[in-house]
């Protein structure tokens, strides 16, 4: 029997007065974690939630979110976080695919969940801070944890939806707590001194397992951003001697080029860890060289824990490669008929191992989709080298088609983040009637930089073959973004003014 909470049981029977979490002035001892999360055990135990049922959760990174969401798993229930952003409409979708029992939410966002509870029919706590103290406070300590398999579900992650209707990847305790370990002992190499940054959203895999999860399991503390801000990231990791940042490649180009507070001092800084999207490798340097640090970029998706393979800190690392698979992971390349990949070329990642989800929630046809044969396809195009090291490529969704030629938009974007005056940038597909498609470049310029449409254009022609480079360049303010501050080019629109 296991139940992922034992990590926070564990720490505070043996690190009860060390700080787990801390916001600002606001802090948690594990004692207090421990305590306060046995009472939203036995508080929803009393709502007449049982060992299976779906309690959804609706909270920013505040040190409420620990406390509820090892609450729900205590419990023995599944835990459903939702992106605090979600509209009404998102978050009954989300509450009826996975027939939630009850949802808790910030005040912050109680009307939107509110609304949706009503359409579902789902009970709606809300978790106004005095009065759900007083909550608290009315039930004794669950004592311990509901014993639960290995394989019974402890999460439900809902994924994007970028093909459409979003699909509810369901992971059990075994999942998360092999991939928590697996993390917080070879990965992070995370210890009872450590500080890991909590600027992640822990409603996502990402931030969960490699933040939340480690540092408990670690007994370390988590220092929290609920929304990430260059300049108040920086005098977190000063105030609070960080030790290990986590993020994701638009947080490293923020704070490259943010101005450092007076007096910064980042001295604790010991290692830097980047996913959730394809680093560029200038970007990398130029934050080593800044810092005095380390990156170590992984790879992983919600479906597997999410850490599928990782630059290991024992190991020899390659910048611009997303490492080797984790402990207890297998990932292969495949050919679009499923077949072998000649060495050398580029294929599609598949993974198996203790990380991959049990499927998704209610969707069998997906899953036997996603998984076959007992690998996980993910839908990522990358290359391997003699070393084992992966490389992607690109997202199979995004390749672009020009005139026959199979054009990686990562690769043009590597290029244009050499270009001086390119804060950030963005290659998709535009429909060609001769070609297919065309290649488009939209980019956003630093601070006081100047650009024209021809430099830019030139800049990556001299570097790439002809078909490659793109032929339309656009700039704007801010590049669309998702909620973990991945570039979302599903939303990028651009028409070929030629």
């Amino acid at each position: 029997m296991t139940n992922l909470a034992a990590f926070l049981v564990d720490s505070a029977a043996h690190r009860g007065d060390r700080i787990a979490v801390r916001h600002d002035d606001h802090t948690l001892t594990y004692a207090e974690l421990d305590d306060a999360s046995a009472r939203v055990a036995a508080l929803l135990r009393d709502r007449g939630v049982e060992p299976g049922d779906r309690v959804a959760m609706t909270l920013p990174n505040v040190p409420l979110f620990p406390v509820v969401y090892y609450g729900i798993l205590r419990a023995g229930g599944v835990v459903v976080p939702m992106n605090p952003l979600l509209r009404a409409r998102e978050v009954a979708f989300t509450l009826r695919d996975c027939g939630a029992r009850l949802v808790l939410a910030s005040p912050l966002f109680a009307d939107e969940v509110a609304k949706a509870a009503g359409e579902t029919g789902t009970a709606c706590l809300v978790t106004e801070p005095v009065a759900f103290d007083d909550l608290l406070r009315a039930h004794e300590p669950m004592p311990g944890s509901v014993d639960r398999t290995e394989d019974d579900p402890a999460l439900i992650l809902y994924t994007s939806g970028t093909t459409g209707t979003p699909k509810g990847a369901e992971l059990s305790h075994r999942n998360l707590a092999t991939n928590t370990a697996t993390t917080a002992a070879t990965l992070v190499q995370a210890g009872p001194d450590d500080v890991l940054f909590g600027g992640l959203p822990f409603f996502h895999a990402f931030g969960q397992t490699c933040a939340l999860n480690t540092a408990v399991a670690a007994g370390a503390t988590l220092t929290l951003l609920p929304k990430f801000e260059p300049r108040r990231a920086l005098e977190i990791i000063a105030r609070d001697g960080v030790t290990v940042f986590l993020g994701v490649p638009t947080m490293y180009a923020a704070l490259l080029h943010a101005e450092l507070p007076e007096g910064f001092d980042a001295g604790r800084l010991r290692l830097a860890v980047s996913g959730g999207a394809s680093l560029p490798v200038e970007v990398l340097r130029g934050f080593e060289d800044r810092f005095g640090v380390t990156v170590l970029e992984g790879y992983g998706l919600s479906e597997t824990s999410p850490v599928a393979a990782f630059n290991h800190p024992d190991r020899p690392r390659k910048p611009g490669s997303i490492g080797q698979p984790v402990r207890g992971v297998e990932m292969k390349l495949v050919a679009e008929d499923g077949g072998p990949v000649p060495e050398g070329e580029v294929g599609e990642i598949a993974i198996r191992g203790e990380n991959v989800m049990t499927g998704y929630w209610n969707r069998p046809e997906a899953t036997a989709d996603a998984i076959r044969d007992g690998w996980f396809h993910s839908g990522d195009l990358a290359r391997v080298d003699e070393d084992g090291f992966y490389f992607i490529v690109d997202r199979k969704k995004d390749l672009i088609i020009r005139g026959g030629y199979n054009v990686y938009p990562r690769e043009i974007e590597e290029v244009l983040y050499e270009h001086p005056a390119v804060a950030e940038a963005a290659v998709v597909g535009v429909p060609h009637p001769e070609l297919g498609e065309e290649i488009a470049a939209v980019v956003t310029l630093l601070p006081g930089a100047r650009a024209t449409a021809e430099e830019i254009r030139d800049h990556v022609k001299e570097r790439v073959a002809a078909y490659k480079y793109p032929r339309i360049v656009t700039f704007t303010t801010a590049l669309p973004k998702g909620p973990t501050g991945k570039i979302l080019k599903r939303e990028i629109e651009v028409t070929d003014p030629r």
